[in-house]
C-alpha cells in the first residue's frame, strides 16, 4: 500500500514539473522556403539570375521558333519539292534541331549551375542569421522544415530571420 502511495506521489510530481521544464525551454522554427521566397538577397540572386540568362534563353527560344518556321515550310512547301530536296531540308531540320536540344541542355546545366551557388551562398547567409539570433535571444533548439510536421506563430521566428538577412550584409 505503501508503495503505490510512493508510486502516485512521484507520477504527481512529475506531472507537475513538466510545464515548468517547457517553459524554460525556448524553441523556435524557420520555415526556409518563405525565407529564400521573401529575404532580400533571394530576391536578389533570382534577379541576377534572371539577368545573366535571359538573353541566351532569349537565342534559344528565337532559334527554336525558326526552326519550328522551317519545319512548318517544308511541309507546306513538300508536295512541290523534289525527293532529294525534301531529304536535304529533313536532314538539315534534323540538325538543326539536334543543335537546339544541345544548347538547351548546356544552359539548363549552366543555369542550375548558378542557381545552386546562389542558394548555397543565401543558405550560408541565413544560417549566420539563425545562429546569430540563436545566440542573441537565447534560443534552446531552433528546428527548419524537414524535422516540424506542425509549428504555432509564437515558436516561428522565419520573419526575423528575414530581417536580418534584409539588414546591411555581413
Amino acid at each position: 500500500m505503501i508503495t503505490i502511495r510512493t508510486l502516485v506521489a512521484s507520477v504527481a510530481l512529475v506531472v507537475a514539473a513538466v510545464p515548468a521544464l517547457a517553459q524554460e525551454l525556448k524553441i523556435g522554427y524557420v520555415n526556409s522556403e518563405k525565407v529564400l521566397r521573401e529575404a532580400a538577397p533571394a530576391k536578389a540572386a533570382q534577379t541576377k539570375l534572371e539577368t545573366e540568362f535571359g538573353r541566351r534563353e532569349k537565342e534559344l527560344n528565337d532559334q527554336a521558333a525558326r526552326l519550328k518556321a522551317a519545319a512548318d515550310k517544308l511541309d507546306k512547301d513538300g508536295p512541290t519539292l523534289s525527293e532529294a530536296e525534301k531529304n536535304r531540308r529533313q536532314r538539315e531540320l534534323i540538325e538543326q534541331d539536334r543543335d537546339l536540344q544541345r544548347k538547351r541542355r548546356e544552359f539548363q546545366e549552366d543555369l542550375n549551375q548558378r542557381k545552386n551557388e546562389e542558394l548555397a551562398s543565401i543558405v550560408e547567409r541565413a544560417n549566420r542569421a539563425i545562429r546569430q539570433i540563436f545566440e542573441a535571444e537565447k534560443f534552446d533548439l531552433i528546428l527548419q522544415d524537414q524535422a516540424v510536421v506542425m509549428a504555432g506563430p509564437r515558436v516561428d521566428i522565419t520573419d526575423k530571420v528575414i530581417r536580418v538577412l534584409n539588414g546591411p550584409a555581413r
